[in-house]
């Protein structure tokens, strides 16, 4: 069954260049962004928090659904995949607007139980003009852990290793405004959701993956599509992947966690 309601969102924030710098030093990176800088690749998940007070927050910490994002009666929310399109860059130092839509809302029964899925959109404005769109895919399941560990290619021209401890998580959490008790409290990880630990968030592997491929393409990317396939966990350690305009993050004994497209 799928459905297709009519739902928005408007968010507006100032790009902050010290909120950007901080996120380079989270992820190793030199500090160089100022004013008026071209924020790198997928740095737009920093900015544009939807704080909401404690009362209004679910058993994970994330905003409880039913205000935006559909209440869809299962228990577990995660983010699968998504893709964006480069129209422009965005600017740090400059105020800009993220406009939210949801753009469809599916149900289907899975391996694992009941599944329900909610597509969004979101068209990030500078100035005027749409800088950024970007598609959002949700997943919501049962409690539980999916047994899906896929294997990752083995086909890299490309390979480094990829580090993450408990301070990553939590500078990522404290900078995307991010409060999913998976990535800082490991009894409900583990007891609650079924993880073997803490969780290294999505969007962080995303991160990497994207700025892998600005560096493999040497130019600034126009497209990127990037899917979930298994969750990282730590003290787990991984590698970053690249090949022919793919990449992809191989987990442990081989299983790959994401992988992304880019040109």
């Amino acid at each position: 069954m799928t459905q297709q309601p009519a739902h928005s969102r408007t968010l507006t924030d100032v790009i902050d260049p010290a909120r950007a710098r901080a996120l380079q030093a989270t992820l190793g990176l030199q500090q160089t962004l100022e004013a008026g800088s071209a924020l790198p690749p997928f740095f737009h998940q920093i900015y544009f928090w939807d704080a909401q007070p404690s009362a209004q927050l679910g058993r994970d910490g994330h905003p409880a659904p039913g205000d935006f994002l559909p209440d869809m009666g299962l228990p577990r929310r995660m983010w699968a995949a998504g893709r964006l399109l480069f129209h422009a860059p965005l600017k740090a130092g400059i105020r800009a607007e993220k406009l939210s839509f949801i753009e469809g809302v599916t149900r289907k029964s899975g391996r694992s139980g009941p599944l329900a899925f909610v597509r969004l959109r979101h068209d990030i404005r500078q100035r005027g003009a749409v800088v950024l769109t970007e598609w959002q895919d949700l997943v919501y399941r049962e409690d539980g852990r999916t047994a899906e560990h896929p294997p990752a290619r083995s086909d890299a021209h490309h390979r480094e290793p990829l580090h993450v401890d408990t301070t990553t998580l939590f500078r990522y959490s404290a900078l995307t405004f991010n409060g999913h008790r998976i990535h800082y409290d490991a009894p409900y990880a583990t007891q609650v959701e079924g993880y073997d630990g803490l969780v290294v968030h999505g969007p962080l592997l995303a991160q990497h993956l994207l700025l892998l491929g600005e560096r493999m393409l040497q130019r600034p990317l126009t497209e990127a599509s990037y899917r979930a396939t298994a969750a990282l966990t730590l003290p787990q350690e991984a590698e970053l992947c690249w090949a022919d305009g793919a990449a992809w993050v191989r987990g442990p004994d081989g299983v790959q966690c994401m992988e992304a497209v880019m040109r």
